[in-house]
């Protein structure tokens, strides 16, 4: 990845783009939000305030240029996930498969994530639910630092088991939120300037909704493609309509998880993990915008699943990697065919964004299915607020019936 980010501007990998981002856009933001305040009318910052913690911090790393650390923490943030896979993989009755699919599969998009800050917020994710095991309240809290980040990590919370543990956690998420927000209104100046941005966002090209559209070119619609709000978006005719579809399936999306969670019945040390990655599919899907980079986030939580032998995610994971690799091949090799929505370019993001939509509702229906009560059991009647299952014993000898061990 280094020696590719070293021949950054050959045309294969972009004539220089992918790296573009650290140098001026980061570096441009660094030099804002080192003077006490954030870009508010930027319509490029559209993240929240922890992003510019982020972002300040190769400023602080002396003897390199801003690039240069930015990259080494990078490398730094990626060593450590490895390594929190690694240990965590060791463990009894886990796996390293977690740790082998995160060293193997990042580099399947390149050198873009050493020049994307979403494997550090990809960090707080993977650390909040290997913490899960040992302290909920540190895995909250490495949620909502994850989440004024870059929002998604708050959805790693989901998965876990009803009761104390998620009140536990999730109010430790609420007090680390709540604190660190405070800390950057007081220190900085419109820290929630990104809200205005966000809303404004339309049709990104590589998401669902934008490979429907590029296909309609090809059969006379007649839109355009554009450089809106940083990302290259269409615009005409019944864009706003798509969008607007996108955000039904997004709150769709979310009904879905909430019912699984009222109906889930049987947990594993796996489940946490497997409803995280869930999740974050089903959102990422869903969304009017699909980055390379997000894949990125997938990564990191189908290794955490990976890591536990009880997972349900494993072809998941696998749908995941292919359409991560089919993702570098879009951006940036081809990414012209893309903006120019040629076949080649279509072809491309209806396999990429196919795989994902598979992959979305094969991870939920085998998550579904695995928390559902096993046939034949009940609830142990000794248990309260516990969905701990044991079998029926139908026609047991009399000496047993009255047996709880």
């Amino acid at each position: 990845m280094l020696w590719l980010l070293a021949h950054n501007n050959e045309r294969v990998l972009g004539h220089g783009a992918v790296a573009r981002e650290v140098w001026r856009l980061y570096f441009h933001w660094y030099g804002v939000l080192s003077h006490g305040a954030f870009p508010a009318h930027d319509t490029l910052w559209q993240y929240p305030p922890g992003a510019g913690a982020v972002l300040l911090a190769p400023g602080l790393v002396p003897g390199l240029s801003y690039f240069q650390a930015f990259v080494a923490l990078t490398l730094a943030t990626d060593a450590l996930i490895t390594a929190a896979l690694a240990r965590a993989g060791r463990r009894r009755g886990r796996t390293l498969l977690g740790a082998a699919l995160w060293t193997g599969g990042l580099p399947l998009l390149l050198h873009l994530p050493l020049v994307r800050y979403d494997v550090e917020v990809t960090a707080f994710a993977v650390l909040s639910l290997l913490a899960l095991s040992r302290s909920t309240r540190a895995c909250g809290a490495l949620a909502a630092l994850g989440a004024l980040v870059k929002v998604w990590p708050a959805l790693v919370l989901l998965g876990i088991h009803r009761g104390r543990p998620t009140r536990s956690a999730w109010l430790s998420a609420a007090v680390t939120g709540a604190v660190t927000l405070s800390a950057f209104l007081l220190s900085f100046r419109n820290p929630l300037a990104f809200l205005r941005q966000q809303g404004g966002r339309g049709v990104q090209i590589e998401s669902l909704g934008g490979t429907a559209l590029g296909l309609a070119r090809h059969a006379g619609w007649r839109g355009t493609v554009r450089y809106r709000y940083g990302a290259m978006e269409f615009v005409g005719p019944h864009v706003h309509a798509v969008a607007t579809a996108s955000l039904a399936l997004t709150v769709t999306a979310f009904a879905l998880l909430l019912a699984w969670r009222v109906r889930a019945r049987h947990w594993t040390d796996a489940t946490p993990y497997d409803a995280a990655l869930s999740a974050v599919l089903l959102f990422t899907v869903t969304s009017r915008v699909i980055s390379p980079q997000y894949m990125i986030w997938l990564l990191g939580l189908a290794a955490v699943s990976l890591t536990s032998r009880q997972t349900t995610q494993r072809p998941v994971a696998g749908l995941i990697l292919a359409a991560t690799a089919l993702s570098s091949v879009a951006y940036p090799t081809f990414y012209s065919e893309v903006i120019g929505c040629t076949w080649t370019g279509c072809l491309l993001m209806l396999a990429r964004n196919g795989l994902l939509a598979t992959a979305a509702v094969l991870s939920l229906t085998r998550l579904w299915r695995a928390t559902r009560r096993p046939e034949g059991t009940v609830r142990a009647p000794w248990t309260t607020g516990s969905h701990v299952s044991r079998p029926r014993l139908s026609a047991a000898p009399a000496s047993l019936k009255g047996d709880r061990g």
